[in-house]
């Protein structure tokens, strides 16, 4: 019985991670074919990737046939899979996101504020047309979106288009509870966080370890101690006592940019000053890896790979398509549509939620109305997600334009025009949808 992973971006440096947590399954998720796949651009990574993930398979003595290929539609093929971790643009478009906005003085960051907008804005067209090739090809197959920002990108897919198989991954939640492991000091797979919110702004309400409520304990270490709580694309800035008393809640990293705008703010301009953006450190360390993988003697994933800001997301990619596969009915938590686990959101919007996970995806698993500490801030959230999305679709300026007015890291009526103008300018390459400028 053939078992196949279609792996959208294959040629990232992510790729060895997927490639290893595959191989780790293998008992219990016996894939017998990966095919990865990229663009014109990407072929001399995708090679090299390919050539390492050959090497990977074959020291692990599995019978997995991989192959490499630009052609899309024939890696579609028979997929039951199909992972996605791509950036339209490549790491020239994330520097723009970045760039721009902090040059004006704004957050610039490739997920959150302007940004994670134009990421967005490029993004969702993409991924719509990938769902229309599953959809005709493979309509049985389940896309497990990695690429960012996977919320809306999740929620762009289900809403308008016909596969709705659908289902967002980040590494975020299994960062935050590998972190609480740590201040807890047992073994993360002990850690069970009851998770309320949406991609990249969601809170932990209850924090279980072997079963044992431990919420105000981690609260009160976090409060009180300087504790690295961040993943490696994020330095962190602690949190105060007054933040955490007040709030209650086990925020993620990502809660910096809403909360502590000011002080990242400061903080990422002075770096961007000193040593550029974010992309162009990440584009060295790119380059080394890339380095690492052509060696013919590598046969696994390096561990410099760990500091890429969305490692170790192959346990969270993985774990899901092998639970799906085997009906576990086991917990994860993903990117799907609320039904009612929130209910002061819609039921047909994506949250981020705990959700059972069965061979028919995900169940959500209900967490009762938003505290209200956090009910005003996430459903402003998911209104702004909303008109991204619609934007995105549409290519309309003024929905662009009340997107960029509506994310709480812009919020400038002048502010939102300069970005709006300048983004749709940089990259006008990969937005064919926007055809008014201003």
């Amino acid at each position: 019985m053939s078992l196949k992973v279609a792996i959208i971006g294959g040629g990232s440096s992510y790729t060895p991670e997927i490639i290893e947590g595959i191989l780790n399954r293998y008992d219990s998720f016996p894939v017998t074919d990966i095919a990865l796949v990229d663009i014109e651009p990407g072929q001399e990574k995708l090679n090299i990737v390919g050539e390492l993930a050959k090497r990977m398979i074959q020291k692990a003595g599995k019978s997995i046939n991989l192959t490499c290929t630009l052609d899309r539609r024939k890696a579609l093929k028979g997929a039951d899979f199909v992972s996605t971790q791509i950036r339209v643009g490549g790491l020239n478009a994330r520097e723009k996101d970045e760039r721009i906005p902090l040059r004006h003085g704004y957050v610039g960051q490739e997920t959150n504020g302007a940004g994670g907008i134009f990421k967005a804005f490029r993004t969702i067209p993409v991924l719509l047309d990938l769902a229309e090739d599953v959809q005709e090809i493979c309509p049985n197959a389940w896309i497990i979106n990695f690429t960012n920002p996977a919320g809306m990108v999740t929620e762009a897919v289900l809403r308008h288009s016909a596969h709705k198989k659908v289902i967002g991954v980040c590494n975020i939640p299994f960062n935050m509870r590998h972190s609480v492991a740590e201040i807890l000091e047992v073994p993360p797979e002990t850690v069970k966080i009851e998770f309320v919110g949406l991609n990249h702004f969601v809170f932990g309400k209850k924090i279980y370890a072997e079963g044992i409520d431990r919420t105000q304990e981690v609260l009160q270490k976090l409060a009180g101690e300087e504790l690295d709580y961040s993943p490696a694309n994020i330095v962190s800035l602690g949190w105060s006592k007054t933040f955490i008393e007040a709030m209650n809640l086990l925020p993620n990293p990502y809660h910096q940019y809403y909360f502590q705008t000011r002080e990242v703010l400061e903080k990422d301009i002075q770096a961007f000053r000193e040593n550029g953006t974010r992309a162009e450190k990440v584009h060295t360390l790119e380059k080394s890896l890339f380095e690492l993988y052509k060696n013919p003697d590598l046969q696994e994933k390096p561990k410099e790979l760990e500091k890429r800001g969305g490692a170790y997301y192959s346990d969270v990619a993985c774990s899901l398509m092998d639970s799906i596969y085997n009906n576990k009915e086991d917990i994860q938590t993903v990117n799907t549509l609320n039904n009612g686990a929130i209910p002061d959101l819609p039921d047909d919007c994506v949250i981020e939620v705990n959700s059972v996970i069965t061979k028919h995806g995900p169940r959500p698993i209900a967490s009762g109305p938003l505290p209200s500490t956090i009910q005003g801030s996430i459903s402003q959230m998911k209104a702004f997600e909303e008109l991204v999305i619609q934007a995105a679709v549409t290519g309309n300026y003024y929905d662009a334009y009340t997107s960029m007015l509506m994310n709480p890291l812009v919020a400038d009526e002048k502010g939102s025009k300069l970005l709006l103008d300048e983004l749709l300018k940089a990259h006008k390459e990969y937005l064919p949808q926007f055809t008014q400028v201003s």
